[in-house]
């Protein structure tokens, strides 16, 4: 199947905006923490069930999803029409954009896992030794700022393809020009 820029931008698009959803239903999800029961010189935490570590990898699966089809969309040859990276890089708003989606969706990945795992161990290690343990969750607040920087990402991929998009059709609109001209032409 041949791809579009347009269907590509839409997934890209389509990806983010779950992974932003996912990301802020569990934060929303998350419990301020859990309830201790005291047992022999131990304290066994219990935690209202809740889906906050489910969509936090949800969300991070799709941050993945939505960083690897912005990036292949910049690099894929729409139409059967190849273009030299170096070309791309050329472009310095597009070298910028480029590293700007790279950092925003590192960002959010850490930003989205670091609280995840961080319940994740918390609900599968529940015994403490601590008798004054007040049953801890994962820091609030860092999963709904994932799900932001993981939106964020998802549009700084759309302007690295929009950008991308120009520097092709510059490319083309050069190739075709020393096609035309003889002054542009390479004589072998």
């Amino acid at each position: 199947m041949a791809w579009t820029i347009k269907q590509m931008s839409l997934l890209v698009a389509f990806l983010g905006i779950l992974s932003f959803i996912f990301g802020v239903i569990a934060e929303n999800k998350k419990p301020a923490n859990g309830t201790p029961i005291p047992g022999k010189d131990v304290v066994i935490c219990k935690y209202p069930s809740d889906p906050s570590v489910v969509l936090g990898y949800l969300s991070v699966a799709f941050l993945i999803l939505s960083s690897v089809a912005g990036f292949f969309s910049l690099f894929y040859s729409y139409k059967g029409k190849y273009v030299p990276h170096s070309v791309l890089f050329q472009s310095k708003s597009f070298l910028v954009f480029f590293n700007i989606a790279f950092f925003t969706a590192g960002l959010a990945a850490a930003l989205l896992l670091w609280p995840t795992v961080t319940e994740h161990l918390h609900l599968t290690r529940n015994v403490h030794h601590n008798l004054a343990t007040d049953c801890p969750t994962a820091k609030t607040g860092l999963l709904g700022g994932g799900a932001f920087v993981s939106l964020d990402s998802a549009l700084f991929w759309l302007v690295a393809l929009m950008l991308a998009d120009n520097a092709r059709e510059d490319h083309f609109d050069e190739v075709e020009k020393q096609g035309s001209h003889p002054e542009y032409q390479v004589k072998v």
